[in-house]
């Protein structure tokens, strides 16, 4: 260290230098002990050839450089702090399962009455299964639909594909259709609201168009991210929102994100959306997997061994479109082939969804277990509160790579990381993404980091 104390800063040589320790030697190596392969990388890259320009000097021939990664892992203390992770992990999921395996499912009895002509009759609440995923929301939907434009006016669902935002904002319209007479319920998709109101200028039928929208008792608007960049849309949202809100009318509204992330928003509408309740759909958990299933199953009076339901939620974990997909297909095949569905049947008709989902879905406790073993830490250090730099700045880094590399919004990246806020998880984003332009050596790190992630996922 004190061949360098003149060429660098105290706080280099303490953030660097000091923690390399001297492990072995040859006659034409030494081998330096570091605490991680995080600190390994970034001597390698801001250092190593100095060092081994200055072995040069004092020994006349050259002296290669190699690392020795020492972790502290090795500790009994370090050991004790990684069997208590594991024992709080599994804890954390047993009292996951025991919630779901209890969770109440809802019921609404309703009096029969032609289909309303924009909902599907199909989407009600009794086919709806409630999991830990999505316990919340769907209870907040019940809730609006016995009394509409109370206390949750207006009410945003979001999350990613598949995870049922279409289906609990058709509930909520079918039993409002279903329980209250003449009640005017508006279902339509953000694109369809933007064809209707550029069809209206185009035909100048502008007031039919606000006849439509503006007295409807119950508006119900999918996909509000369609909506990003189409300002005059957005501006007839905007007062048909302000004449709803103001007359005390039901609006719910879908989005696959959460509005603060919506770039090309205005402010104003967008202050509207977060106005009222807003609530997220997380991917459902393995027994709420299987009850979707065996109410498929319930549904449609087919029976499947059990063995192959589990085969099929084991393999398929993202949402319940491609759970669907997955059993309309295992169906068809027992139907048109005439044979009996086992699970080695099922395996071999379905390898291709697994082999896509296996590779699609990067957990999140995957990454954070990468991210934690480069740098030398436990996965709940990553979690916890403690903003010292040297965890900081690996769970800024973990935060990116979750955002990178799978479909989780802000929101579910921040409860994943001690219940973050997800203002926490986009300050972190931007962050890295700074540091990567600003530092030469944070974008390979983060770069080599995705790519060893994703080829030990693959592998399995």
């Amino acid at each position: 260290m004190n061949q360098f104390s003149a060429e660098y800063s105290p706080q280099e040589i303490h953030m660097w230098f000091e923690r390399m320790q001297y492990h072995d030697s040859t006659e034409s190596s030494i081998v330096i002990a570091v605490p991680s392969s995080f600190v390994q990388d970034q001597i390698e890259q801001r250092y190593a050839r100095a060092i081994e320009d200055r072995l040069l000097e004092i020994s006349g021939s050259p002296i290669k450089l190699e690392f020795h990664v020492q972790r502290a892992a090795s500790s009994p203390r370090a050991q004790r702090s990684s069997a208590q992770l594991v024992r709080e992990e599994q804890q954390e999921a047993s009292a996951s399962q025991e919630s779901s395996r209890s969770a109440p499912r809802l019921s609404v009895t309703t009096a029969v009455k032609r289909p309303h002509p924009s909902l599907n009759q199909r989407y009600t609440f009794d086919n709806f299964v409630i999991g830990e995923n999505n316990n919340f929301a769907a209870n907040a939907a019940l809730a609006i639909s016995k009394n509409p434009g109370t206390a949750y006016n207006p009410c945003l669902v979001y999350g990613g594909v598949g995870l049922g935002k279409t289906h609990l904002i058709q509930s909520i319209g079918n039993t409002v259709y279903q329980d209250i007479d003449n009640a005017k319920i508006i279902f339509v998709s953000a694109e369809e609201f933007t064809n209707d109101f550029l069809n209206a200028l185009r035909e100048k039928q502008t007031a039919q168009f606000k006849n439509k929208y503006r007295y409807a008792d119950v508006l119900l608007i999918d996909d509000i991210h369609f909506l990003q960049g189409k300002e005059e849309t957005q501006e007839e949202l905007f007062h048909t929102f302000n004449a709803l809100y103001e007359a005390n009318k039901q609006m719910v509204f879908t989005c696959d994100r959460p509005v603060s992330e919506l770039r090309q928003l205005k402010d104003r509408l967008r202050n509207r959306f977060e106005r009222g309740l807003n609530v997220d759909l997380k991917p459902p958990s393995f027994e709420t997997r299987l009850a979707i299933l065996q109410k498929k199953l319930e549904q449609s009076n087919r029976n499947i061994p059990e063995s192959v339901l589990n085969l099929i939620c084991s393999n398929v974990t993202t949402n319940v479109r491609d759970l669907e997909k997955a059993l309309t297909r295992i169906l068809a095949y027992a139907e048109l082939v005439g044979k009996d569905i086992t699970e080695e049947v099922a395996r071999q008709q379905l390898k291709d969804i697994f082999v896509t989902h296996h590779q699609a879905s990067i957990n999140i406790d995957f990454i954070q277990r990468a991210v934690a073993d480069y740098f030398n830490l436990t996965t709940n250090e990553l979690k916890s509160k403690k903003r010292t730099a040297a965890i900081a700045f690996p769970r800024q880094v973990a935060m990116y790579i979750a955002r990178q590399i799978t479909e989780l919004s802000t929101t579910e990246v921040g409860l994943e990381f001690g219940g973050r806020d997800h203002t926490t998880v986009m300050y972190a984003c931007q962050k890295i993404e700074n540091k990567m332009k600003s530092d030469s050596t944070i974008e390979p790190m983060v770069k080599r980091l995705i790519r060893d992630i994703r080829e030990s996922n693959a592998k399995g």
